[in-house]
């Protein structure tokens, strides 16, 4: 195997900030310049993971294998090195026979697994998609599965990684779930984590195109059989796509889709913020503020029963709610919510609301990660996102684990009213907005 090593220092540095790329994910030439114009020219402007670089974690493409250079041009355009791990639209498929679905990835961008450290941390990329599961093969016969080949290599490579370094575990596909939380997990599951125990560890999966920031001890009723009642063992992260809800949606004037993803949140890349052994996440939404971390609604009856009127339709086509953010008085006594969809929000998070300058009062996270099922329907949703979504087409958000929401009291006077909402993740960091609605009679 011959390929380049580029002798820097910055690769060194205890103190490290490595962006994670999930599900670029083009279908068209169209959708490449969509990608071009958003997430790969924020990445464009930013010089903070230069020694790290980007790590694209599967579907750099959408099944069409001819646009590998089209996403090889792109990564161009970076300020630090790249690199790639295949999903599941990256195969060949007319080479399902176990071991040559990958031929054309490595082609373009080297072996399917691997290892390499960045300061104190030492980064595994893993291979977790398996064709096929069926003959004769469907696109659709794959499963969550590293094989024994790879495990055992998974198994060599830890032996060899110092027991003080971190471990960043990363895949195309999450070892676990919240939204796919009794179908999906990664086959060797517990052998992973009897590999992991008593390490610093992160684990990271992108392709169902949501955020999930799941916390040690989290626990929902389809993992039990991997997890028992303790719950995660150390913190999941999946991965927002770069693609979002596959440039779906109304097309911004910055030139690129909404494209808002099944969770409420928008496309956008992960950011992995690491000193000595200490991992840190951020999430930067494409052609956002660093500091937009949240979407603020109201769930009224009105918006109920707009929900469940046009719930059937086809997405694109609903005519919107007449006014998104008016609520009667007679709707404050049949209970409504204000919403903050909190995107990277996690078990230790806290949202506050204030309402009118009163004392800030705790919102409630929808979603308890206390062993339950996923809560689904109109009022565990984001208002916000279902707005856009219904109106203008994209995913379906139609459960999450990152909603917080407060009653609002029935006693709020007709007018205008202003809501401050704080949110605060477990990293100690609080992100603040407005949200203006109003009161009628």
């Amino acid at each position: 195997v011959n390929f380049p090593l580029v002798r820097s220092s910055a690769t060194q540095s205890p103190e490290q900030s490595c962006v994670i790329g999930a599900d670029v994910q083009t279908y068209t030439q169209q959708e490449v310049e969509y990608a071009r114009d958003g997430a790969f020219a924020d990445l464009a402007a930013r010089t903070d993971y230069t020694g790290c670089g980007v790590l694209f974690i599967g579907d750099l493409v959408g099944d069409d294998l001819t646009f590998f250079h089209q996403t090889r041009e792109l990564s161009s355009m970076l300020n630090g090195p790249a690199r790639f791990l295949p999903g599941n639209h990256d195969i060949d498929y007319d080479s399902l026979d176990g071991q040559h679905e990958f031929d054309s990835f490595r082609a373009q961008f080297g072996p399917e697994y691997y290892s390499y450290d960045t300061g104190k941390t030492h980064v595994i990329a893993l291979s977790t998609i398996d064709y096929p599961t069926a003959v004769p093969a469907k696109k659709s016969d794959y499963t969550y599965d590293l094989g024994q080949r790879q495990l055992q290599w998974l198994r060599e490579d830890l032996a060899k990684v110092p027991k003080n370094k971190a471990i960043v575990l990363a895949g195309h596909s999450p070892m676990l779930e919240f939204f796919y939380s009794d179908e999906h997990s990664t086959k060797q599951v517990k052998e992973i984590y009897e590999l992991l125990e008593g390490r610093e560890a992160v684990s990271l999966g992108g392709h169902t195109h949501m955020s999930e920031n799941l916390r040690a001890g989290d626990l929902m009723d389809g993992w039990r059989d991997e997890v028992g009642e303790a719950g995660l063992p150390f913190t999941h992260l999946t991965v927002p796509a770069i693609s979002g809800q596959w440039y779906d949606g109304r097309v911004s004037e910055n030139g690129y889709p909404t494209s808002i993803q099944r969770d409420g949140t928008p496309p956008g890349v992960l950011t992995l913020d690491i000193k000595n052994t200490d991992v840190v996440e951020r999430f930067t939404a494409t052609g956002q503020d660093p500091s937009k971390q949240m979407s603020l609604g109201l769930n009224t009856p009105e918006y109920r029963q707009w929900y469940k009127e046009n719930l059937d339709k086809e997405r694109g086509t609903v005519q919107p709610l007449a006014d998104p953010l008016a609520v009667s008085r007679q709707g404050l006594a049949q209970d409504t919510w204000l919403t903050a969809n909190f995107w990277m929000g996690s078990t230790g998070s806290t949202v506050e609301v204030s309402i009118d300058g009163q004392d800030p009062v705790s919102a409630e996270r929808t979603q308890q990660m206390a062993g339950e099922r996923p809560l689904t329907g109109a009022e565990y949703s984001d208002p916000t996102t279902i707005a856009e979504q219904f109106v203008h087409g994209g995913g379906f958000a139609e459960k999450t684990s990152h909603l917080w929401r407060l009653e609002l009291p029935d006693d709020l006077p007709v007018g205008a009213h202003t809501a401050t909402v704080t949110a605060t993740d477990v990293h100690g960091r609080s992100y603040t907005e407005q949200l203006d609605f109003t009161v009628l009679q």
